[in-house]
């Protein structure tokens, strides 16, 4: 028998890249009354569009075929609130997504929490306490003058020396999030992955997890970056480097740091869209790493699974 709890009630939406979690949100608005907070830590990016696969709202112009197309009575959360050159944390991201989960609650709607990175979820229900640790620059020179003469595989093991969690959760093929955490753990002395304490509950929560098998959620992968491609990635890749130039953190994000590479002869379009589709399985598989450690999530088979455990959570 599940506890009840005097707490505002949230739901919450888990899962790997490309696994449909914003379609099951916005079924779960649509049926429930609910709003949507993306839990995206790429998606925050204006421009960013085609290869984040964000959802975009009836009527605007440009809308690519395999992007989420949803109505206007769906309010979505932190999307598209920071340009690429703009810095944003996970304490920011709380912040930011308490605001909004609030806004939500005071109109007597539901909001329904959504994203794949799991570090923006677990901030927000377990109410993280996340100290600041200011950037130390010449501490970052000197790791990414490591990275040029060592390689990236070789920062990328000193930072899991000092922290072997940090193997779920940090890219490692992301150089600025390697250096980040490795910045946070030298200077706290402390592991990054254990820098964050829990902090009494501000919300009742259900959280669902999609997962599909291996080889369904690689051609659902696959589909999407070919789509991506198909719809134009090196355009939107090149209108924001024109912008922006090539060297924002934000470009560090798969998909993106491909097309760069492909942009600047690294490698060729069929080369850059093959490591795309093999970056973002890896990427899968660190997710289900994080979310199978989670006790909590229900995993779901099918909608009709879904709604019952909504309705049986709400009522």
């Amino acid at each position: 028998m599940r506890k009840k709890s005097k707490l505002p009630k949230i739901i919450v939406i888990v899962g790997p890249t490309a696994s449909g979690k914003s379609a099951l949100a916005i079924k779960i608005a649509k049926k429930f009354n609910g709003e949507i907070i993306s839990a995206d830590s790429r998606q925050i990016y204006r421009g960013m569009d085609i290869g984040t696969a964000k959802p975009k709202v009836q009527g605007t112009s440009g809308i690519s075929n395999f992007q989420f197309i949803i109505s206007k009575k769906i309010s979505h959360y932190l999307i598209d609130i920071k340009n690429p050159d703009e810095n944003y944390t996970v304490a920011e991201y709380k912040q930011d997504a308490i605001k909004a989960i609030n806004k939500i609650l005071k109109k007597k709607k539901l909001p329904i929490l959504v994203g794949g990175t799991g570090l923006y979820i677990k901030s927000v229900i377990d109410n993280l306490n996340i100290p600041e640790v200011a950037p130390d620059q010449k501490l970052r020179k000197k790791l990414e003058k490591e990275i040029e003469k060592y390689g990236l595989k070789y920062v990328f093991e000193k930072l899991i020396k000092l922290d072997p969690e940090a193997a779920y959760i940090v890219d490692p093929n992301n150089p600025r999030r390697i250096i980040r955490a490795l910045e946070v753990a030298i200077k706290t002395k402390k592991p990054f992955s254990v820098q964050r304490k829990a902090g009494k509950p501000l919300f009742d929560f259900l959280e669902i997890g999609i997962n599909w098998p291996k080889n369904i959620l690689n051609k659902r992968i696959n589909k999407r970056v070919d789509l991506m491609i198909e719809e134009g990635l090196v355009s939107e890749v090149k209108n924001l480097i024109k912008k922006y130039g090539s060297k924002q953190q934000s470009f560090d994000a798969i998909g993106y740091r491909e097309i760069i590479n492909y942009l600047n002869k690294k490698t060729t379009l069929n080369e850059a869209k093959n490591l795309i589709k093999k970056n973002t399985r890896h990427y899968a598989k660190r997710q289900m790493t994080w979310f199978r450690k989670n006790k909590r999530i229900h995993w779901i088979r099918n909608e009709k699974e879904t709604e019952k455990l909504v309705k049986n959570f709400l009522f």
